[in-house]
């Protein structure tokens, strides 16, 4: 797993990420929960409203997601 959504803001599609794995825009991921279940490219994150283009493990980014999601929802690294 690259790590949890800790927190979900629906009005900007964006979820607080905490990362168990680096991670870099571009990346594709898959956000699997008990009623979440899609993949997608990473676009977009930030740290502290300032855009980053990589994370390393350990770090709470926002992060931009496509659809709905729940706290508690994984995020795992998806093959390409």
């Amino acid at each position: 797993m690259a790590g949890d959504i800790t927190h979900y803001f629906p009005k900007v599609k964006a979820a607080v990420f905490k990362c168990r794995v680096p991670l870099a825009i571009g990346d594709a991921v898959w956000v699997k929960g008990r009623n979440t279940d899609f993949r997608q490219t990473v676009g977009s994150m930030q740290i502290d409203r300032r855009p980053i283009e990589r994370a390393v493990k350990g770090q709470e980014i926002g992060l931009e997601v496509f659809k709905d999601v729940h706290e508690g929802d994984g995020i795992y690294l998806a093959k390409t």
